[in-house]
Parts: C-alpha cells; sequence; structure tokens
C-alpha cells in the first residue's frame, strides 16, 4: 500500500547481514528502551534505574524516543538526554527531516489498523516534524543514527532493531506473527544471516518475548512502549534487560540465554505528572488524545500474559 503511513520506504530496508555487520560493542547489563513517546518522566525512571544496578549499564534507546514531545523545550530535552547514550533511529526519527512526506509516520500499519489511528499518527507526525525544523542541531544528530546495533553480553550475541530483522518499520516480531509458525523458516534465516542469539526490538507497540529452537536456543524480545503503559489496568512502561547477572529489580517476566538474563523490567514513571505533559501537547480532542490517552490512562486492550511464552516452540 501507498497510502502515508502505511509505506515502507525502501531505505528503511537493511536485512540481517547489515545486523551481522554492524560494529559489537560489549556490554556487562544492556538495557533497550523502545518507544519513549516523548515522555520525560519515563527518560528519569530509566536513568534512576540503571544507576541503581550495582554495577554499569549501557542503555540503548531503539527508537521512536520521540513523539508527543512537540513542543520545544520537550524536543529538545528528550533529544539531548536520549543521545547521551547509544541510539538507533525508529520511523518517526528517520521520517523528521525528510522533505517530503510521502511515508507520512513512517509507521508502515498493517491493514488491520484502522484508517483514522493511520491519518492521526499522519497528524501527531507533522506536528513534530514542524517542532524538529527548529532544531537543526538536533535533526543533524538524528539523522546520523544508524538503524541497527549489535552488543555482545557475556557469550550471547545481541542485535538491536526497532521493527524487525528485515526492515526498520517490519512488523514481523509483533506479537501475531511471533506465534505464527509459517514464519519459522523466516525466523531461521533471520537468526543465521545476522548471527545474533537475541533480537531486541520495539515499533509494534506491544510487548511480546518468544523463544525459540533455531539451531540452539534463540530469542525475541520486543518491550512494546517505554514510555506508556503496555496491558490493561497497569500504569507503567517495559524495558528489556539484558545482563550478566540477575536484575536488582523485579522482573515482569524473564529467561536465560547462554546464561545470559534477558528480563522485561517495568518503568514506574511519575504517571499523573506525564499526563499533565501530555495535555499541554494534545489536549482533548486532538489526534494524539483521541489514539493515546485511553492508553496513558487505563492501559491498552491487551493482557501482559500474553506478552510472554518461554516455552520453546
Amino acid at each position: 500500500m501507498s497510502t502515508p503511513g502505511r509505506v515502507c520506504p525502501q531505505r528503511y530496508r537493511y536485512g540481517p547481514r547489515a545486523i551481522a555487520g554492524a560494529p559489537e560493542r560489549r556490554a556487562e547489563t544492556l538495557y533497550v528502551i523502545g518507544g519513549l513517546y516523548g515522555n520525560p518522566q519515563a527518560l528519569a525512571a530509566v536513568e534512576a534505574m540503571a544507576g541503581a544496578e550495582p554495577g554499569p549499564v549501557t542503555l540503548c534507546f531503539n527508537g521512536d524516543f520521540n513523539w508527543f514531545n512537540v513542543d520545544d523545550a520537550g524536543f529538545r530535552a528528550i533529544n539531548e538526554g536520549v543521545l547521551r547514550h547509544d541510539a538507533i533511529a525508529g520511523n518517526v526519527e528517520a521520517e523528521l527531516g525528510e522533505d517530503t512526506d510521502a511515508a507520512g509516520c513512517g509507521c508502515a500499519y498493517p491493514d488491520t489498523v484502522a484508517a483514522g489511528v493511520v491519518e492521526r499518527s499522519n497528524q501527531i507526525h507533522a506536528k513534530l516534524k514542524r517542532t524538529a525544523a527548529r532544531h537543526p542541531d538536533l535533526l543533524v544528530c538524528l539523522g546520523e543514527l544508524p538503524m541497527v546495533a549489535r552488543y555482545r553480553v557475556g557469550k550471547t550475541r545481541i542485535g538491536v532493531v526497532h521493527g524487525d530483522a528485515d526492515s526498520l518499520a517490519g512488523w514481523r516480531f509483533d506479537v501475531a506473527a511471533l506465534d505464527d509458525p509459517n514464519e519459522r523458516a523466516w525466523r531461521t534465516e533471520a537468526f543465521a544471516r545476522a548471527g545474533v542469539d537475541i533480537f531486541a526490538s520495539t515499533h509494534t507497540c506491544l510487548p511480546a518475548t518468544r523463544r525459540f529452537d533455531l539451531d540452539g536456543v534463540k530469542l525475541i524480545a520486543n518491550n512494546g512502549a517505554a514510555g506508556m503503559p503496555n496491558a490493561r489496568g497497569t500504569n507503567f512502561g517495559i524495558l528489556t534487560r539484558i545482563g550478566t547477572t540477575s536484575p536488582t529489580h523485579a522482573s515482569l517476566y524473564g529467561c536465560t540465554v547462554q546464561g545470559v538474563h534477558v528480563d522485561a523490567l517495568a518503568i514506574h514513571y511519575d504517571n499523573p505528572a506525564w499526563q499533565q505533559c501530555f495535555l499541554k501537547n494534545w489536549p482533548v480532542g486532538s489526534p494524539a488524545w483521541l489514539s493515546y490517552f485511553d492508553r496513558i490512562a487505563n492501559g491498552p486492550d491487551y493482557l501482559l500474559e500474553a506478552a510472554a511464552n518461554l516455552a520453546l516452540s
């Protein structure tokens, strides 16, 4: 489909061999923080969590750290804060410097997503893009971000992406795709060509972690969203922690891969403060309010139990 917001631009397509060729960085503990969505309270909470760990923590923001932060101060604060750490681009960042709006928000939404949601996402991104244009220094930095990153924690090799192993806006790490047995051949090839044991992703906005028996135990960990609730009746974000030691903070769910601990950690940010911040930029009836405020206040129509199926498949 060529409708803005459903487009996956050719420049988004890197393939698993780009992950195999990315420079490998070593980490003792790695936080993968996808979908911050401009939430300054969540950013502060993540940094506090990292500071409470007994050893060094590498923070990698794997895209869409911008979204609701359309005010100038918020845009600068989020980007300056994130860019102190490792980061890769999400579709939100990838489209900020583009001269045209042909891709809209660049989410490449599947046809299961309602047209109204897609249109409102394009409107949100257009407003954010106007803000970004007033900060050319930050646009330069965002334009230099890679689309993938590679880490080694203990003996475990990790490919960090925004979407999936093929594309920045790919949906094959969505919960439905992860549970589709017809995707097994593609997953086997993706792990082999990327040369990793774990893929850490985000983009689809709902968390899902799955283990696979694919020439050894492999794992895909999609954190959903760091800056918004991820299940009905909750008010916290989620990050993926990968470490040589078990987490200091309580794990929502997790497992080990080659002796390395992989856990989903709750990000307990100040939700009332975040709601006030959100409403200053996106009052009642605005595109972001219509699409997201119920989720921010009450969580999405999704159960946390659906996020983790750690039986080998």
